[in-house]
């Protein structure tokens, strides 16, 4: 890809996201949702392998239904309620098709069969992006809609993702489908808690984008796309696969790091609310997340793999890794002695 071309789909991916989280009409948030869909579909694409063509022709057909669902709701809601405004949603139709849309384009449970594919289909820089930055505008919406949702539906479908996102993960060996699953669970999460602390869901969201993009750099730096490869990076940067191996942990959710701060302020809430079953089976599920989180960090630092390798042997890498990795690893580690600071500016 061109460096011109690079830069339009950046700025337009930039300028997308900006309008749907500014936007007040629906219109308008329709239309920046559309500019992030055209402006991710050359990154997912420019590698020209089949399997990458086939991962942006899977992206487009489901954000395009998504996006056609999204038009149709408001459309549906402006023609009972007369009202255009995101934040006047009355008529129940509305409301279950625009969730439906919504969970379409952020990959929850039942409409998660997207993601893991299309990640699996593109570079890790690409697939970043795709956990993060698009996850931003549909997260923005179910925010300003969140008073007008199904509770009970949106409880569903939150414990479905948590339950689906760790058990899929599980027996996973590509790095970027157990990351796909990671990033499902980590949206049951955010979906259990929108409608009762919508800041809180945002702290999570923030949260979560840091110590994913710290994952993804770190992979990215040492070229690593499954176990295998995972368990001789250890050669080529040890220092690097030792904070991978705290940031993977922090990620499960483990105190004392960083991702243990959302995790227990969600579950708090949502014992406030009084309701406990929930807060006890998405805990209980979190465990099978545990698991595979801790199953990459043995791999990342621990074990060899049981057979010879038939490609060369890996040595210290020479070049520098990204400055970047530095600050965001110690952020996903070590912010949870700033917890206060942190609930005080929510």
């Amino acid at each position: 890809m061109s460096p011109y071309t690079k830069l339009l789909t950046s700025l337009s991916l930039l300028l997308g996201t900006t309008i749907t989280i500014s936007s007040n009409h629906w219109l308008m948030a329709w239309t920046g949702l559309e500019i992030n869909t055209l402006a991710i579909i050359p990154m997912i694409a420019k590698s020209h392998h089949p399997r990458a063509v086939e991962a942006a022709v899977k992206y487009f057909l489901v954000q395009a239904a998504a996006s056609a669902l999204l038009l149709f709701s408001s459309m549906t809601n402006a023609w009972s309620s007369g009202q255009w405004e995101i934040t006047q949603m009355t008529n129940p139709v509305s409301c279950l098709l625009m969730t439906v849309a919504i969970a379409m384009k952020l990959g929850l449970v039942p409409f998660h069969f997207w993601f893991p594919e299309v990640l699996q289909g593109t570079s890790l820089t690409t697939a970043l992006l795709l956990s993060t930055l698009t996850k931003l505008p549909p997260l923005t919406l179910l925010l300003l809609t969140s008073h007008s949702l199904n509770p009970t539906l949106l409880t569903t479908m939150a414990i479905a993702s948590t339950a689906l996102g760790g058990w899929m993960g599980l027996n996973q060996t590509q790095t970027r489908k157990i990351l796909a699953f990671s990033s499902i669970s980590h949206l049951g999460w955010m979906a259990a808690i929108i409608l009762y602390y919508p800041k809180l869901t945002l702290l999570t969201f923030y949260l979560y984008t840091m110590m994913t993009t710290t994952v993804f750099l770190t992979l990215n730096a040492t070229k690593t796309l499954n176990l295998q490869a995972m368990m001789i990076a250890w050669t080529k940067a040890p220092a690097l696969n030792t904070t991978l191996m705290l940031t993977l942990l922090s990620l499960a959710g483990l105190p004392p790091l960083t991702g243990f701060l959302p995790k227990w302020l969600i579950l708090q809430e949502l014992t406030n609310q009084e309701l406990t079953p929930t807060a006890m089976i998405i805990a209980m599920l979190s465990l099978l997340g545990l698991f595979f989180y801790l199953r990459l960090a043995y791999y990342s630092t621990i074990t060899l793999p049981p057979n010879s390798t038939t490609h060369m042997k890996q040595w210290h890498a020479n070049n520098p890794t990204s400055t970047i990795i530095a600050p965001l690893t110690s952020s996903s580690i070590l912010l949870l002695p700033l917890s206060p600071m942190i609930l005080a500016s929510i």
